[in-house]
């Protein structure tokens, strides 16, 4: 296999979309959080403040949330998509509201998904949704049905619920020609959301993939799930996969300790890295079956991707295959791939400031913790600036 010369070192063509202030913002935050001690200091008092409901949404607002998030609604987040898309790069839209806990909050979290699709339609805005079913049902049902157990009368009646959110979801998604991206969660509730997800695609994926479902490949399972779908699937219908590399590591192996079973994370990122790699190739070379969206931070992982479309004559253009990277982060990876043909999409959260805090907690604590992103970011940014003067 000849392979493809891709880099991602051009930074005139990764932050070609960002303004002069744009890009310094970017330097000063990212530089921030690489301090270390100083930097886990700031982002203990910055939960503080939150926590005690000082006003600092301003800050928030034309800091963090500019950096890694598309604004308070759909209209903010308007000039954001348009820019992304004149450089060749489309939007993932998410509105990133945590902690739904009520029968009104499900069906606030569905009615929002079924305006975003409405606006993305009527306004050209994007191909994609995501959205996470914990923000439509109840954690702890999704994890009985995941174990099996009995469910009471009302219990089957609230999980009728559920299915009839996602059903409306996927359905409006299939109308209007927009994807939808169903996110992954706890390993111990997903086995419910694979069902559901499954149910969807057999409706909705007939010809092409609508409906996709997120494979965390940390887990040590889940290439033996794709091969097991696929092999069961005998055409069928096209099987959508967003695949992540993971997001519960510590929390998987915390509960997997306290309730003394053996984790299903992978115990080393070499393992994981296998499992990805190896699952980026068996669906690739099955891609007449699958749809695919390669969602990573991994400079490897990209090219090995590119890598895998040449040998297996696949165009870059290929409209089955997606790269997909959170918008704020990886600009390098993102828009030299959109630079050369490849099809890419940047993850795109929005929603209430004070809303969207969980999300934006995880992006500083992320890429606080890992350094070598962290360092990648400031050093291209660095030569950017450097390159502008």
């Amino acid at each position: 296999m000849k392979k493809n010369n891709l880099e991602f070192n051009n930074t005139q063509i990764a932050f070609s979309h960002k303004s002069d202030y744009e890009l310094k913002r970017a330097y000063y935050l990212f530089k921030l959080l690489s301090l270390g001690s100083i930097s886990k200091i700031g982002r203990k008092a910055l939960k503080l403040l939150v926590k005690l409901n000082f006003p600092i949404d301003f800050l928030i607002l034309k800091t963090i949330y500019a950096q890694f998030c598309g604004g308070r609604d759909i209209d903010e987040c308007e000039e954001v998509i348009l820019n992304l898309k004149k450089n060749g790069v489309y939007s993932i839209l998410d509105y990133s509201i945590e902690g739904s806990i009520s029968e009104i909050d499900f069906e606030i979290s569905m009615n929002k998904c079924l305006n975003i699709l409405s606006d993305c339609k009527a306004k050209d805005l994007s191909k994609f949704i995501v959205f996470k079913p914990s923000a439509v049902g109840r954690f702890s049902l999704y994890k009985k049905v995941s174990s099996k157990a009995t469910l009471s009368f009302e219990e089957e009646s609230e999980w009728k619920d559920i299915q009839t959110r996602f059903e409306k979801i996927c359905q409006e998604s299939s109308k209007k020609n927009i994807k939808v991206l169903v996110d992954a969660e706890e390993s111990w509730i997903q086995s419910a959301i694979d069902e559901l997800v499954l149910q969807m695609m057999k409706k909705y994926n007939s010809k092409n993939a609508v409906v996709f479902n997120t494979i965390q490949s940390y887990r040590r399972d889940r290439l033996e799930y794709l091969k097991q779908l696929h092999q069961t699937n005998s055409g069928q219908f096209k099987i959508g996969v967003k695949l992540v590399r993971g997001a519960y590591m510590e929390k998987e192996r915390k509960r997997a300790l306290r309730y003394n079973y053996s984790s299903p994370i992978c115990d080393n990122k070499e393992h994981t890295d296998q499992i990805f790699n190896n699952s980026l190739e068996f669906i690739i070379s099955n891609i007449d079956d699958f749809e695919l969206f390669i969602g990573s931070h991994n400079e490897d992982s990209n090219r090995l991707s590119t890598n895998l479309l040449k040998k297996y004559m696949i165009e870059n253009s290929d409209d089955r295959v997606w790269f997909s990277q959170l918008y704020g982060m990886s600009d390098n990876i993102s828009f030299s791939l959109a630079n050369n043909g490849y099809n890419v999409a940047k993850y795109l959260p929005f929603g209430p400031v004070r809303e969207v805090m969980p999300y934006l907690m995880r992006r500083l604590d992320e890429n606080s913790s890992i350094s070598s992103q962290t360092n990648r970011e400031l050093k291209l940014i660095k030569k950017e600036i450097l390159r502008r003067k």
